[in-house]
């Protein structure tokens, strides 16, 4: 579980925005689109592995997978959104 206190300082490691976590039915769709093999990261490659949450960058584009409590921010995992 992210720390209030660090979510205060993480930021989009592209653009500096403030990042958010995602509510619950966003991370459903994702995980549900990774199963179908539907979805790709910013850098092409297909997202193979579920999420446990994301951090949604302020204008809503992307979202960074967090996975084992550890968020990736990384530019080329994040998943673009909206997600169907």
């Amino acid at each position: 579980m992210l720390t209030p206190d660090l979510l205060q300082i993480l930021r989009c490691p592209e653009t500096h925005q403030k990042l958010t976590p995602a509510d619950a039915a966003l991370v459903t769709r994702i995980n549900s689109a990774i199963s179908g093999k539907t979805i790709r990261n910013r850098g092409g490659q297909p997202v193979a592995d579920n999420i446990d949450g994301g951090l949604v960058r302020e204008d809503g584009k992307f979202l960074y997978p967090i996975r084992s409590n550890i968020p990736v921010m990384l530019i080329d995992e994040a998943i673009p959104l909206p997600v169907q």
